[in-house]
């Protein structure tokens, strides 16, 4: 093929619509020698036979912003490239028949009015109206997206082609790569074969984009990366044509798992059921193109029983088209996109669990920004490829945890809702400890965690509902224990990354905003900051020796943080290494937590000796440990680290002796409800990479005098000159009884001007709990605090009071008793 290069700046593998979609963005930021190879022809892999709803609303205000760009992207497509998407404005209506889906879809509306997304809560009446050929009712309610809409999916691909064609990207059918070039923590080239077997070569690239779609997880192998993704089967029907039927707007009723689209005079109804059926195990057979799978009419035989007592007229319609295709699916529902962890060059934009349409316009734009300019354009930590553990590429259980991803996207979306397949992979050291004390389990990057503690005779499982679920009163249970007396929970999840040799304090004082310049023993709670002033990372770092550091970091972003202080180590003489697992953790806190440890240890706890803020190394019951008095909740503790062969016999030491002061064992909810009242963030919900490290209220963690110069340095310097542009606000509902989860909106002085990052229920404090960014540029504290704060639960604006400081114990005076 005289036609290829032997050198390209950039090779995309794929030409679905994700793979034209990165193609298309990158030369629209001006990138040369942009290569796309497609295995067989452009979209014969799963997005030619894709339904093509293109909503705008997603789970966070991001992911809205990326779908919302697509929407706008497909509407002008047309123009630029003379193809026609078929993209158009119907419109979406979602139902609800049950009371706990309508408080979802109302949620969601409130949602989507934070996020400047139009919606309407709409009567029964108003349904009818618009889609007249429905049964409603068991409707108990309703909600209105006028703005969504529907298009062509491969001739958006193809209108994505053609725009990077028509600014000099190489877009290549019928060529596979075969072998992907490696070389330390680079990729050098690719081999590629045409499809005839008649001509092969090699193409040497400065970097990859593993568009491969449900091939992804194959073709991450070859280049060294994890690409946890399955494919399974989804079904739909498309019906003959039908008189009279003209457009409709696209129609969700997820208590029935079915969604309907108006195409041509036809109406295709497709499901996403609670039991997916995977595929391809053994891998997907080298001849697939444009392929459909056998026909399982048993399979969907409910779905289509339901549907045609919801649309009637579906009885009489003789079924045109009943298709099966594979789509892929990631543990999470969560596409994948980013620089893969395990390499330098290697991006990923794969695994879009059947959203990849409406994802592919911003998605491609979000990848081609964060690819031109080595920094996320905002923060992608929903969809970021290093929020994926390393055993979750293993094959098996992609392929359990698949037969439950597809249904999840229209299950019910309940709070704390806990994934069911493929489990049990990751267990800490005190996991059958607490099992056999009555712990409930949830997971968490593959760690069984106790999220709470059943009661004897009570049910151990979860009872799903947004409103208090049948856990809520043994969580405050939980609470109050810390919060009165002595309360012991399991953090042996949260990652711990030891950081040695001759350059770890001066590699320490580059990386993150602290000063590590200090005693052996002391704890540093710091941020790892971008250029931006944007929090990377939110830990703690002990200082060990004069040669090593612990950088305790959240169970989810381990290799995530990691990864990011190996991208930054460039000439620091040091190690890092993961040592999660080598250690067992045991948080004992609460006002008597210092009489618990007196009565296992001989050593003193007292401030002259370990004061807050300190660790030492103690003995407990008949072994070692290393304690660490710093705390989540608010209250005094400690965190006591013992190597997991001793894990046991401290947890049994410190668990007997605590018998006689009422010692309580605890959950991760206690933990998260206890650390709102006390204003701690939360990484991932209230400060991301995009989040001023100043407007998250934790500049006092940044020391810019510190004599060294450190990654953001200058960006922190300038904020606290000039003041944040928003301020984290912690807010309390004045009436006790709603709840609040996150992504509420804040109303302030009558107006939406944002959203809560976080929310909980405040047990000491008596009502839901959130924090929130409210913009403030040029205001001080003061004028924040004057304004008048509701949010809106559900539709209902419920009265908050706000502050600044924390409204529990807001001097830490209690941590330091």
């Amino acid at each position: 093929m005289a036609d290829l290069p032997t050198k390209a700046r950039v090779v995309i593998i794929g030409g679905g619509v994700i793979g034209c979609s990165v193609a298309y963005h990158l030369t629209k930021k001006g990138w040369k020698d942009v290569v796309l190879l497609e295995r067989k022809q452009l979209t014969s892999g799963t997005t030619w036979h894709a339904a093509g709803l293109i909503a705008q609303l997603r789970a966070t205000a991001n992911m809205t912003k990326l779908a919302k760009y697509s929407q706008e992207l497909y509407g002008s497509l047309e123009e630029e490239t003379g193809v026609a998407t078929g993209f158009k404005r119907c419109g979406s209506i979602t139902v609800a028949l049950t009371e706990e889906r309508r408080e979802e879809i109302y949620r969601q509306a409130a949602m989507a009015r934070a996020f400047g997304v139009e919606v309407e809560e709409i009567s029964n009446e108003r349904v009818a109206e618009m889609y007249p050929h429905l049964n409603l009712e068991d409707v108990k309610g309703a909600v209105y997206l006028p703005l969504d809409g529907q298009g062509d999916p491969a001739n958006i691909a193809l209108a994505l082609a053609k725009g990077a064609k028509q600014r000099g990207a190489l877009v290549k059918e019928r060529v596979k790569v075969t072998d992907i070039v490696k070389s330390g923590r680079k990729v050098t080239g690719v081999d590629w074969v045409s499809d005839d077997g008649s001509d092969s070569g090699h193409i040497e690239c400065d970097m990859i984009v593993n568009c491969a779609g449900m091939w992804g997880h194959e073709v991450g192998r070859k280049a060294g990366v994890n690409v946890p993704l399955h494919a399974c089967e989804h079904f739909y029907i498309v019906t003959e044509n039908i008189d009279g039927l003209t457009q409709l707007p696209v129609l969700r009723v997820p208590d029935e798992c079915a969604y309907y689209k108006e195409d041509a005079g036809k109406i295709l109804l497709g499901a996403f059921e609670p039991n997916a059926k995977p595929w391809a195990m053994d891998g997907i057979p080298d001849s697939f193109e444009f392929d459909q799978l056998p026909e399982d009419f048993d399979h969907f035989e409910p779905i289509l029983e339901a549907a045609v007592n919801r649309m009637p007229m579906l009885a009489e319609a003789g079924i045109h088209t009943f298709f099966n295709g594979p789509e892929s699916f990631t543990p999470d529902d969560a596409y994948h996109l980013g620089l893969a962890p395990e390499m330098d060059n290697v991006w990923v934009a794969a695994g879009f669990n059947s959203i990849g349409i409406q994802s592919a316009g911003g998605a491609g734009m979000a990848l081609a920004e964060w690819m031109d300019t080595g920094s996320k354009p905002f923060d992608l930590g929903d969809v970021d490829i290093s929020r994926m553990q390393p055993f979750q590429g293993n094959k098996k259980y992609l392929f359990e945890r698949s037969k439950e991803t597809l249904g999840l996207l229209y299950a019910d979306h309940f709070p704390y809702r806990q994934k069911d397949t493929a489990r049990g992979v990751r267990r800490t050291p005190f996991h059958h400890h607490l099992m056999a004390n009555g712990a409930v389990m949830g997971e968490l990057a593959g760690w069984e965690r106790a999220n709470w503690f059943a009661n004897e005779g009570q049910e151990r499982a979860y009872q799903y509902s947004w409103k208090r679920q049948n856990w809520f009163e043994n969580s405050a249970a939980e609470h109050r224990a810390v919060r009165e007396n002595v309360g012991m929970y399991d953090m042996s999840s949260f990652g711990k990354i030891r950081v040695e040799g001759p350059d770890a304090m001066a590699f320490m004082n580059y990386i993150g905003g602290g000063d590590y310049d200090v005693p052996v023993g002391k704890i540093v709670y710091t941020q790892f900051l971008n250029h931006t002033g944007g929090i990377e990372a939110d830990v703690t770092v002990t200082r060990l020796s004069e040669t090593a550091y612990i950088v305790v970091t959240p169970a989810a972003t381990r290799l995530a943080d990691q990864t990011w202080m190996m991208r930054h180590q460039g000439g620091f003489n040091v190690v890092l290494t993961d040592v999660t697992a080598g250690e067992g953790v045991l948080a004992v806190m609460g006002p008597n937590a210092r009489k618990l440890l007196e009565k296992v240890s001989p050593n003193d706890f007292s401030n002259a000796v370990n004061p807050f803020g300190t660790a030492q190394e103690v003995e407990i019951g008949l072994g070692l440990a290393r304690v660490h008095r710093v705390t989540y909740v608010g209250e005094l503790g400690w965190e006591i680290y013992a190597s997991a062969d001793q894990a046991g016999h401290i947890f049994e030491t410190l668990f007997d002796a605590g018998q006689d002061l009422g010692l309580k064992l605890c959950g991760m909810h206690m933990m998260d409800s206890c650390r709102i009242e006390k204003g701690f963030r939360h990484f991932g919900h209230d400060i991301t990479c995009e989040d001023h490290v100043v407007d998250a209220g934790l500049g006092f963690a940044v020391k810019v005098d510190k004599g060294s110069d450190f990654i953001g340095r200058e960006a922190v310097v300038h904020r606290k000159e000039f003041g944040p542009k928003s301020r984290l606000v912690q807010f309390k509902l004045t009436d006790s009884e709603p709840l609040l989860f996150h992504n509420e909106p804040i109303i302030r002085d009558g107006e939406y001007v944002g959203y809560l990052t976080s929310g909980n229920y405040g047990h000491t404090l008596g009502g839901a709990i959130g924090l929130g960014y409210v913009p403030c540029e040029g205001e001080k504290a003061a004028d924040v605090l004057a304004s008048t704060y509701e949010i809106d639960v559900m539709g209902t604006k419920v009265r908050a009071e706000a502050s600044l400081k924390p409204m529990y114990d807001p001097k830490s005076e209690r941590v330091k008793v």
